[in-house]
């Protein structure tokens, strides 16, 4: 066979890559990227979508910069220590290629990143370690219709999984009941967080992390091109054991019955923001869509006030996981408060006049109005707009009034 003729001289960033017959560099160009965690994984997928020359990227973690980090963290140096990791890992992604627009988003994804984000990306890259953040994924993802890639290691094990909506198994599929029991342990203690709940520390190398992130990646290439041909992992997952070096794929069995295949269509686009949209505004927008009896719903509860028999009272106007344990003691005695709260806003409650933002609805929210069985969806799409048009950092924890730990 003939060699491949290169001409050096002509050679761009890309040229080797376009030798590939069915690459299309282009496609990987205009692709929107989000990437769940700037850990060990996060680090290796995000290097690889720079040198690919994935056009945007999404780089979302709440966390800041530890110096154990930097014996797994390609993108991290020690001056970085105390940095915000999403800040950081978006900077060094733009170093190593100008091409890419690496967008960091500084909050937590299970309440500081609205649905509507999840509609706005090709694929979604997870680098997590706990189970109610990938649920969360898979959750947005499934009401999105967007694939995700989740990817998870343990010393020299690891795993990369991927989910394609609406057809293939989902994450909840693969869950067991010890699942369902930690999660709802994570969950105890009337059901408000525990800020200070210790969370396992894993052990890992950056060699296992490198092998799961580039599956991971190398899955979203073929998601990119959408050519069925290159059959990405739907519904099954990749197994990797670096002791032996075996490796095979599992195919997991989807589940009709499960709570996570919900899908949110059609979702009608508005430039409203978090920011400068009242929850009576919300409402009446979705009743006009809808009729006039038609309630906003959200899909976790929201802590109303907060009652004491001794006669305390406190008012709390956002979601119960924004709660801390501490916060629902009275202030007076230190018992624990019976809560008010609720999943249905009318538009007509006294707060109705605050801001989505200050009640702790997240930028880019997909706000759900129900009246009996009839449903319609309104994004927040400006934030969305202001996210990906804007070259300057985003902070979703600033935009919900709450500051990053």
């Amino acid at each position: 066979m003939k060699p491949i003729e290169i001409d050096l001289e002509r050679e761009d960033r890309y040229a080797r890559l376009r030798l590939i017959p069915w690459w299309d560099q282009e496609k990987l160009r205009q692709a929107r990227v989000m990437v769940v965690g700037a850990g060990a994984i996060g680090n290796e997928i995000l290097k690889n979508l720079a040198l690919l020359g994935v056009g945007t990227i999404l780089v979302v973690d709440m966390d800041r910069i530890e110096n154990s980090n930097l014996s797994r963290a390609v993108l991290y140096r020690e001056t970085d220590e105390g940095a915000l990791k999403a800040e950081t890992a978006a900077r060094q992604v733009m170093a190593l290629n100008p091409d890419v627009k690496a967008i960091p988003m500084t909050g937590n994804i299970i309440t500081d990143v609205g649905n509507g984000f999840f509609r706005h990306v090709d694929v979604v890259l997870g680098g997590l370690d706990n189970r109610e953040a990938r649920l969360a994924i898979n959750q947005k993802c499934w009401k999105a219709g967007t694939p995700w890639i989740d990817g998870a290691i343990e010393v020299f094990q690891g795993f990369a999984r991927v989910f394609i909506p609406p057809a293939s198994a989902c994450y909840e599929c693969t869950m067991n009941e010890t699942d369902y029991r930690l999660l709802n342990f994570r969950k105890s203690c009337s059901l408000l967080t525990r800020q200070e709940m210790l969370s396992g520390k894993v052990p890992t190398t950056p060699t296992t992390a490198s092998v799961i992130a580039g599956i991971q990646v190398q899955e979203a290439v073929k998601l990119i091109h959408g050519d069925p041909a290159l059959r990405p992992l739907s519904g099954q997952g990749f197994v990797f054991n670096g002791l032996t070096h075996d490796s095979y794929t599992v195919t997991y069995t989807r589940r009709e019955d499960c709570f996570s295949h919900e899908n949110w269509e059609p979702v009608t686009e508005r430039l409203f923001t978090a920011a400068n949209t009242t929850l009576a505004q919300a409402v009446e927008a979705l009743q006009q869509q809808l009729t006039p009896k038609t309630v906003l719903e959200t899909p976790q509860e929201w802590v109303l006030t907060g009652t004491c028999l001794c006669g305390g009272e406190k008012s709390f106007y956002r979601p119960l996981i924004q709660v801390a344990q501490e916060e629902a003691r009275c202030s007076a005695c230190g018992d624990e408060m019976s809560l008010e709260m609720t999943h249905r806003f009318t538009g007509t409650e006294v707060f109705a006049n605050e801001t989505l933002q200050a009640l702790g609805f997240a930028p880019g929210e997909i706000l759900h109005g129900r009246d009996g069985l009839q449903n319609v969806y309104i994004e927040l799409t400006g934030d969305i707009q202001r996210v990906f048009s804007s070259p300057a950092e985003f902070s979703a924890t600033e935009q919900t009034g709450r500051k990053c730990p």
